[in-house]
């Protein structure tokens, strides 16, 4: 009897990495990609001589990426070339006040025992415990496939229990060690990669800061979609047919289980199918009514991390004052965030991120030239349309051109905006969200959508919208989570 036929759907991360780890287990994969390129919502794309990646643009834990290479016996250092940023990050709170947050943990203890006294004792304390979680959360927890409480059981893990804060809120966490409102923000920004505010983030994803402080933020030269380059080289030598333009419109079923996968023009005979397309996109629109895993009123009860509008932006001169990775906290986050998640409407004075990749890169913009990538959350599900984008990019460059006090709009030579519609156009994006689910408490292991399906046998699913959750690195264990649960599977039939 021959290897069985996997049918991979889209291209991400995880889709990805669910391939190249079914592919070295001698199966026969092929991968379908809607888009005419890898990546997903990490592409690329080329325009005026600059160089933008689409998507995500933090390289934090390098070790998600390492252990993943190396057990195909590879580096990633045999795809790209990786480089720590320091500073890691700027801050900008006014004209007059911007904290570059530096790559050593003793000078960052300094910094803020300058601003708090007992600040740098706390940290080190804070760090302790977050690397706890981390151990636990990013070695364990995110390994788990969420199909059972049974994967929860063991000694280990409940004396480890208490020691994860599940019941504890971020916001409440940090605020156990410090008081300055912007020591504060500067440790509750990396739970938005993670799609909920601090106060509804269980206090184990501290691992954030840990990642964020402990491990560093770094980039690989030439941008992100480099990682993706090489998972695609790794995914081909292993044996993995991709085929790009092939959006899927369907499954031809029979006695519970995917016989085949259906495009526009052709059907891909399978043994086993991988879902890492938007998993409601799947579920509600791809499969049958009598096939689906979750009915629309369930999904339409989720909570969704946010979506975000974008801009890409050439500039024909060099900018002062901004570092690779720029956040603006110039206004108050917390309403901000009530405009994402409890009252969900375009914001009225965003916080936005600006990336100026080319101050590291001097291959992604032209000699002499920036590249800028501005992006700002908003929340899923709400109108999107040419107008309102514009106005928000007036508004953000208003106040961009304030704070690092030079004029940018007379300087731009290329510009192209990016939101919900897009996200909905290009991923099939559920509310047209950038991040996937929510990392609520509500939302965590065995309450996510599960990876396998309750209809058919074959049929499994991977990415931001199920275990272990949002983000490049939980993206990559996902697929990889998801390949292992089938092979076990599979070995025991």
């Amino acid at each position: 009897m021959g290897k069985k036929k996997v049918i991979v759907i889209g291209s991400g991360f995880a889709g990805l990495s669910a391939a190249c780890f079914m592919a070295k287990e001698g199966y026969f994969v092929t991968l379908l990609e809607k888009n005419n390129s890898a990546g997903g919502r990490a592409r690329k794309f080329e325009a005026a001589g600059f160089l933008f990646d689409m998507g995500p643009s933090w390289y934090w834990m390098p070790d998600v990426f390492d252990r993943f290479f190396e057990q195909f016996d590879k580096k990633a250092a045999d795809y790209y070339d990786l480089v720590r940023l320091n500073p890691s990050y700027q801050v900008v709170y006014s004209a007059h006040e911007k904290w570059n947050i530096p790559k050593d943990v003793e000078d960052l203890a300094t910094m803020l025992e300058q601003i708090e006294v007992g600040a740098a004792n706390k940290l080190k304390l804070f760090l302790a415990e977050a690397s706890i979680k981390y151990e636990v959360g990013m070695k364990d927890l995110v390994f788990k496939p969420g199909r059972s409480l049974r994967e929860f059981m063991s000694i280990d893990f409940f004396k480890g229990l208490f020691k994860l804060d599940l019941f504890t809120s971020h916001s409440q966490h940090v605020r156990k060690y410090f008081t300055n409102p912007k020591i504060i923000s500067l440790l509750e920004f990396p739970v938005l990669f993670l799609g909920a505010k601090p106060q509804d983030t269980p206090a184990l994803y501290s691992l954030m800061n840990y990642a964020d402080i402990q491990l560093g933020t770094w980039y690989p030269m030439g941008g992100m979609h480099k990682i993706v380059g090489g998972m695609v080289e790794l995914a081909t030598s292993l044996g993995v047919e991709i085929k790009y333009n092939q959006a899927v419109t369907g499954f031809n079923t029979k006695n519970g289980k995917v016989e085949a996968v259906k495009t526009t023009d052709v059907n891909y005979d399978c043994d086993i199918v991988i879902a890492g397309a938007d998993y409601h996109h799947i579920d509600q629109e791809v499969l049958s009514l009598p096939n689906r895993n979750y009915t629309a009123a369930y999904w339409d009860k989720r909570t969704m991390a946010p979506s975000s509008l974008l801009f890409y932006i050439g500039i024909d001169k060099k900018i002062d004052g901004l570092q690779h990775h720029n956040l603006f906290f110039d206004e108050d986050f917390g309403k901000h965030a009530i405009e994402i998640y409890d009252h969900p409407q375009w914001p009225s004075k965003p916080l936005f991120y600006v990336s100026c990749p080319s101050v590291t890169d001097p291959s992604v913009a032209p000699a002499g030239k920036e590249n800028l990538f501005i992006l700002i959350p908003v929340a899923p599900g709400i109108e999107d349309n040419d107008q309102i984008r514009e106005k928000y990019f007036n508004i953000v460059m208003d106040r961009l051109e304030t704070l690092i006090g030079q004029s940018i709009r007379p300087h731009i030579v290329y510009k192209r905006s990016y939101a919900h519609k897009n996200f909905i156009e290009d991923y099939n994006s559920f509310k047209g969200n950038a991040y996937g689910l929510a990392n609520t408490l509500k939302q965590t292991a065995i309450l996510k959508p599960g990876i396998k399906s309750k209809k058919l046998n074959n049929l499994y699913f991977t990415g931001q919208l199920t275990v272990p959750g949002p983000g490049v690195p939980p993206s990559l264990i996902s697929g990889e989570v998801v390949a292992k649960e089938i092979i076990k599977n599979l070995a025991r039939n």
